[in-house]
């Protein structure tokens, strides 16, 4: 099995994400991580942030000439602007005195940096964290539910991609729904080579009608200085049958993907096949007919969305995800200055439009991670070639009409 855990703050010195249980064989260069993380930074609605902040990776341990060995992956997701934040986040004590002062360059944001956080925002978790975790500020508590956590998560998710294509074939894409009321009613479901063209599109929508909607809703949230949120849709490919079990509560895939995906900053509901859709549905219309054509089993259609009883069922798994609006809105909300009790309106750092887009490519490496979990746990092995080999030798044994 895969353990995957990210350490790090928003404006630290740098995010770390480490793996264990990687299986030796796997292919994956540096370069390939680095696309995956600029494929967060991209997006309509994103703000100026994503320009000057960049992600300066660094392979720590794991990997020898862009082959893992079989120990633990450490990754290091350097933050250019650390200098800035150098004396703000210092893990050490420093003099009280240069908290007050700017940071050399005369700018006064460098002085706003310092100032204690205590107008929390709603919908963020300013205000509970301030109040599990004891502290006076809410500094400490958006610096770790920032979803700048997300690079490191992106980050582990080029990895566990990589192993799902090395192992099994596996590729997965995703796209945008909806943002805000605008909706891609097309109804095309994207396949792998519609990569490309998704990583080129502002709002990762194939419709034009549906992507001209999207990107004039997001001018308009901004105009009005506000915030959007949305649906996207991740589709999975080559999924070998039985991953997951109906044994166990937890095990069940569709349980591991609700999970994860529950645990991206700001996704408020995971649906997956066709969901909520199938629950106005009576039985005869809800569920896939299972027919054998040209020597292969296979559903008719895939309401299920790729996985029945908790199990993969060999079609493509697609799993839906609902993004709340960000929870820093321009035009301010109220709320309560915490070293007061009185009113007043909300703090506001620099911020996005909207986030479903990143949204979208985070799910994916999210989604990676839980098939990959999946993979090693059902064909185990200490190598690629292992984990093949025992895959090769399941598909085998289930009979030929079933397959």
């Amino acid at each position: 099995m895969l353990r995957w855990s990210t350490a790090g703050e928003s404006h630290g010195r740098a995010l770390i994400a480490l793996m264990e249980g990687v299986p030796a064989g796997v292919h994956l260069t540096s370069d390939e991580v680095r696309a995956a993380l600029a494929r967060r930074r991209a997006g309509y609605g994103r703000g100026a942030r994503q320009k000057w902040e960049q992600d300066e990776l660094t392979v720590l341990s794991g990997f020898r000439h862009g082959i893992s060995i079989g120990s633990p992956v450490a990754l290091e997701i350097g933050n250019s602007e650390w200098p800035k934040w150098e004396t703000v986040m210092s893990p050490d004590p420093v003099p009280s005195a240069s908290l007050l002062v700017d940071a050399g360059t005369g700018d006064e944001r460098e002085v706003a940096r310092n100032r204690p956080l205590t107008k929390p925002r709603p919908g963020h978790a300013d205000l509970t964290g301030m109040n599990k975790y004891g502290f006076d500020d809410a500094r400490p508590v958006l610096e770790r539910a920032s979803a700048r956590e997300t690079a490191a998560r992106v980050a582990l998710g080029a990895l566990a991609s990589a192993i799902n294509r090395d192992v099994a074939g596996i590729s997965v894409v995703s796209h945008v729904l909806s943002l805000g009321e605008a909706v891609d009613t097309s109804g095309y479901i994207p396949l792998p080579e519609d990569a490309e063209a998704l990583d080129a599109s502002p709002v990762r929508c194939l419709d034009p009608e549906g992507a001209g909607a999207m990107i004039a809703a997001v001018d308009a949230a901004k105009k009005a200085g506000d915030t959007l949120g949305g649906v996207i849709e991740v589709v999975i490919f080559n999924v070998p049958v039985g991953l997951g079990t109906y044994v166990t509560p937890l095990g069940r895939l569709d349980s591991q993907f609700a999970a994860v995906m529950m645990s991206i900053q700001s996704v408020k509901g995971v649906e997956i096949g066709d969901g909520f859709e199938s629950a106005r549905r009576p039985g005869s219309q809800a569920h896939d007919e299972i027919v054998r054509e040209n020597g292969r089993v296979h559903r008719v259609t895939n309401r299920a969305g790729g996985i029945e009883g908790g199990m993969s069922n060999g079609e493509p798994i697609r799993i839906r995800v609902a993004f709340k609006p960000i929870s820093t809105v321009p035009r301010a909300l109220r709320t309560i200055d915490t070293k007061t009790g009185e009113p007043t309106t909300a703090l506001h750092q620099r911020s996005d439009t909207t986030a479903v887009v990143p949204g979208a490519v985070v799910a994916e490496a999210m989604a990676s991670l839980v098939i990959a979990d999946a993979l090693t746990e059902k064909f185990g092995g200490d190598s690629i070639e292992q984990m093949r080999a025992s895959l090769g030798s399941y598909v085998a044994a289930i009979p030929e009409v079933r397959r």
